[in-house]
């Protein structure tokens, strides 16, 4: 069974540690390191690879911490290109072209966001398939068998309309959010369309500090889903 350990989720920001009971992945690295490290007990080398979406500090920032500790980061050719990261430790990897880190399979894929070369991933551990996906305004596929889901829920419609109305949110930032985050409504949207006839958990990361609220967040995909939904960081 796969665990899901968050150390951090929110725009300031995000790092993740799935666990399959033999071997552990690091999901985004984009907090400081020693923050990393004090979350591990200093063990970063119990860490056999880190996935990392997309090129923004709050997914991304530790990248050449972590690399020079010994861990191997994959992410896209465009993210290493914008970031200017280089070494052995560093793998591209490229949307729909599987791979192996251990006793994980990897499926990254394409999403859409305000950067190049963003990716999200399928990662499967014997029977368990777990769907990360962040910063993405749209997902264009369906998945099967998932058991575990950690999926962007940033902002909800109706309390975005309301921070604009108040001047708490500007246009440009609402233009911003909408065109590159997945909101509650979509994320509904997208749950409905696929097999949820084996999941286990979700949880939902990468809330938005203005434009959220996580208590209706989660009541709201638990209804859908059926399973234990929680948020990241409670």
């Amino acid at each position: 069974m796969i665990t899901v350990t968050v150390i951090s989720s929110s725009s300031l920001g995000n790092c993740y540690v799935i666990d399959n009971g033999n071997s552990k992945l690091m999901l985004e690295c984009g907090i400081n390191r020693r923050q990393i490290m004090q979350s591990l007990s200093f063990q970063m080398s119990g860490i056999d690879g880190c996935l990392a979406t997309h090129e923004h500090q709050d997914h991304i920032k530790a990248a050449k911490e972590v690399m020079k500790a010994g861990v191997d980061l994959y992410c896209s050719k465009g993210t290493a290109e914008a970031v200017g990261l280089t070494g052995h430790r560093l793998h591209h990897i490229k949307a729909k072209q599987q791979f192996k880190i251990q006793n994980w399979t990897i499926l990254p894929f394409d999403t859409v966001h305000d950067c190049a070369e963003p990716l999200a991933f399928l990662i499967q551990s014997g029977t368990d398939k777990l769907l990360f996906m962040t910063d993405s305004s749209f997902c264009k596929y369906q998945f099967s068998g998932i058991t575990h889901a950690m999926l962007e829920c940033n902002f909800s419609d109706k309390i975005l309309e309301e921070n604009i109305k108040s001047g708490r949110v500007s246009q440009a930032r609402k233009k911003r959010l909408v065109e590159s985050h997945f909101s509650l409504e979509r994320l509904i949207e997208m749950l409905k369309k696929n097999d949820l006839s084996k999941l286990v958990s979700v949880t939902l990361i990468h809330l938005s500090r203005e434009n959220s609220d996580a208590e209706e967040f989660k009541k709201k995909i638990q209804s859908i889903v059926g399973v234990p939904t929680y948020i990241a960081g409670e």
